[in-house]
């Protein structure tokens, strides 16, 4: 018996089940693509699984609905995966552990993939039905979202009929996303040399933090593992003899991090110093982050005197300058649209290996100046600190359409069903619409979906009673 068996709707949940039974973070996308390839195969419908493992599903519109216009619904198969540090689960060969508490759906120790599993799910029943009035369904499911939108780069959609979209990549129920920022992945390598080195080790590690989707949550302005583990080792240098044994933080480039820990060597005759100087970063982070981030925390655990490999002292203080130079979070806000971040980047992961310390960034910006001008700022600091920065994933805006038939439908249709008018927004994060309206002129695009939490975190949780109306809509809007 199925975790999720008898919530309703009973075949969305079924799929949503289905999904989280394979393994599918990104990078990790082949078992899922073939089990949506046998998916259509078994049901007679048209399929096309290119070489990257993107999916294309056509199903033909059933009686009475041939001579309307061809419908596309698009989500994406990849997930973030991340699991909590005392998390025994192995995301690449394991399922997630669901587990239901009142109207919530969450995963035992790691994130859901609510994002955007529930898209596949609300698609792969949609498809199986044969009760359904609908259109012409063209269903494009996608990989490597998360990680740059690689698979909505490569894929071909010449064979697609349709030029009205419905892509599920909302985290809001009641809110119709018309347009959203472009991006980038941004790798910085700063070149490190070591040396032998005798003393008392320290495990650092700040945590506590909520983290969050960088798209969704960086007007929160949420604390930054990363970053605030530049500030304490900084201070460690300034006031004591430190230095690095191995430092690492974050699991995503476009999930703020909760987590960074760093291994220093000192004096053991400077123990307490450091520790006084530890417990007031720690005060001021609380001050700081009061309202943002109250949980915030520094751990420290001593692992006894030892001799180790550390960063040779002029690398150990480029290591500080980059990371304490380098920008983070908000760079502006939208002038147009109130309460909407224009331009920002989230310093997602850092890790200290031995031929360099690497930082990795996802950058977003509406205005394409905005996103080439923090990326300049990026590669000027870089090249004063010694280090190389690379640029990867770019992918483009999803400008406001004045025009829309198919958003003036979905709004009267909802102000119908609910009695009131749907937001309808601009977001920071990223959609695949983008890249599609490039591929397709003249494509009219909306994103909807299910109200989430906390995705692409541990605590992420995903709303049993929004998906049932949310799947309710869906289906007026077939009809």
């Amino acid at each position: 018996m199925g975790v999720l068996e008898g919530l309703e709707p009973q075949p969305v949940f079924h799929f949503f089940e289905e999904i989280c039974k394979i393994p599918h973070g990104s990078g990790n996308e082949a078992a899922l693509s073939d089990y949506l390839k046998q998916f259509a195969k078994e049901r007679g419908l048209d399929c096309i699984q290119d070489e990257w493992k993107n999916i294309i599903i056509t199903k033909g519109a059933a009686d009475g609905y041939e001579a309307e216009e061809t419908l596309i619904l698009q989500g994406h198969m990849d997930m973030v995966a991340v699991k909590a540090p005392d998390c025994d689960i192995d995301m690449e060969k394991e399922p997630l552990r669901l587990q239901v508490n009142d109207d919530l759906i969450s995963a035992e120790g790691t994130s859901l993939g609510g994002d955007d599993g529930i898209a596949v799910a609300y698609i792969l029943a949609l498809l199986d039905s044969e009760e359904i009035p609908h259109p012409r369904l063209e269903a494009v499911i996608t990989v490597g979202e998360e990680v740059g939108m690689d698979g909505a780069r490569e894929i071909d959609l010449s064979t697609l009929k349709g030029r009205r979209m419905l892509n599920l990549d909302n985290e809001e129920e009641g809110v119709l996303l018309t347009s959203c920022a472009g991006g980038l992945r941004a790798d910085c390598k700063l070149p490190v040399t070591w040396e032998k080195r005798s003393g008392l080790a320290l495990y650092i590690r700040v945590s506590g933090l909520q983290g969050g989707h960088s798209g969704a949550e960086i007007i929160r302005e949420r604390g930054n593992s990363n970053c605030l583990m530049g500030r304490v080792l900084d201070a460690l240098i300034q006031e004591t003899s430190a230095s690095f044994i191995s430092l690492e933080g974050g699991l995503a480039d476009n999930a703020i991090p909760r987590q960074t820990d760093a291994r220093v060597m000192i004096a053991a005759e400077e123990k307490d110093k450091c520790l006084t100087i530890i417990r007031k970063m720690e005060e001021k982070f609380r001050q700081e982050l009061a309202v943002k981030d109250p949980a915030v925390n520094i751990e420290v655990t001593e692992e006894g005197e030892r001799t180790a490999d550390c960063l040779r002292k002029e690398s150990m203080q480029k290591a500080v300058f980059y990371l304490l130079s380098m920008p983070n979070g908000i760079q502006a806000m939208s002038a147009d649209v109130e309460g909407l971040v224009e331009t920002s980047l989230n310093l997602g992961m850092l890790q200290l290996s031995d031929e360099c310390l690497r930082l990795t960034y996802a950058v977003r910006s509406s205005l394409e100046s905005g996103k080439e001008a923090v990326c300049r700022k990026m590669a000027a600091i870089s090249e004063l600190a010694g280090a190389v920065m690379e640029m990867r994933g770019d992918y483009p805006g999803w400008a406001y359409r004045q025009e829309s038939p198919l958003r003036d439908k979905m709004i009267r249709i909802y102000e119908k069903m609910y009695g009131e008018k749907p937001r309808v927004e601009a977001i920071h994060a990223g959609l695949e619409c983008g890249l599609f309206s490039g591929k397709l002129p003249g494509l009219d695009c909306i994103s909807c979906g299910p109200d989430m939490k906390a995705i692409h975190t541990t605590e992420e949780e995903l709303s049993i009673s929004s998906v049932k109306r949310v799947w309710e809509y869906l289906l007026e809007v077939l009809r």
